[in-house]
């Protein structure tokens, strides 16, 4: 089984560029089938109201419960003092498996965080480079798990990247997913230093390609029982608490 942990979906109500405005999954699915991915963690675009956008994730998931499963995204700023209502909708209606923030909306709270120990589901934070939170993270929710995508940095910052790592190593609650990630010795290093066990496969779909992502993994030349890990077991039990 192959699990993408990072995909986007649903419409946006910006126009700003794709990750605001749409993220049509016919293509991706396309190619993730092609790629052997069975299963996707949804979660929206960006938009200036997250509880429409996470309804509309809702709505996609809800026709192919199977082949889905969806993040609420949450906005520390806007979403401030509603957090648990967000969240009692999205988990307990929509049957939501994690919570996707992102540092582009905001630096993540407290709020967020106690949202996701109550309902023992993970957090994706897109910390955009800014990794010395990770440490705050670590030691303050330690019974909560944090993913950080693109190994801490989609804008290819290696040093944050490099950080990152040492994260991965010493705190048993940071986690990150490939998604995104360009500097192969970095990938290599994360395994080698932070485990398979805390490296998830995400594609960061519709834009980037399910495929490309996953060769990534694949050319790690991992034994079979690690590479498992990676493609779906690390997601799958991070998600199983709830």
């Amino acid at each position: 089984m192959i699990i993408d942990c990072h995909c986007h979906a649903g419409k946006g109500d910006g126009l700003t560029g794709p990750y605001d405005t749409a993220a049509p999954l016919d293509r991706y699915l396309r190619r993730a089938s092609n790629a052997g991915v069975s299963k996707t963690i949804l979660f929206s675009v960006f938009h200036s109201d997250y509880r429409v956008a996470n309804r509309g994730v809702a709505d996609i998931v809800s026709r192919a419960p199977g082949r889905f499963a969806g993040f609420a995204c949450i906005h520390p700023v806007n979403d401030r003092g509603r957090v648990g209502i967000l969240l009692q909708e999205a988990v307990e209606q929509c049957g939501f498996r994690g919570i996707k923030v992102h540092r582009h909306d905001g630096r993540i709270s407290r709020e967020i965080c106690e949202g996701a120990r109550h309902y023992h589901i993970p957090i994706l934070y897109d910390l955009m480079g800014e990794v010395s939170v990770v440490e705050l993270l670590a030691r303050e929710y330690p019974d909560v798990n944090f993913i950080i995508p693109h190994l801490g940095s989609f804008a290819d910052q290696w040093q944050a990247q490099l950080a990152l790592i040492d994260h991965l190593a010493r705190h048993p609650n940071i986690y990150a997913d490939t998604s995104g990630v360009r500097r192969f010795d970095l990938l290599q290093e994360a395994v080698r230093r932070g485990g398979a066990e805390k490296i998830l496969f995400g594609s960061d779909g519709p834009w980037l390609h399910p495929g490309l992502e996953l060769a990534k993994v694949r050319l790690l030349g991992l034994p079979p029982e690690k590479e498992r890990l990676i493609l779906a077991g690390n997601l799958c039990r991070l998600i199983s608490h709830h």
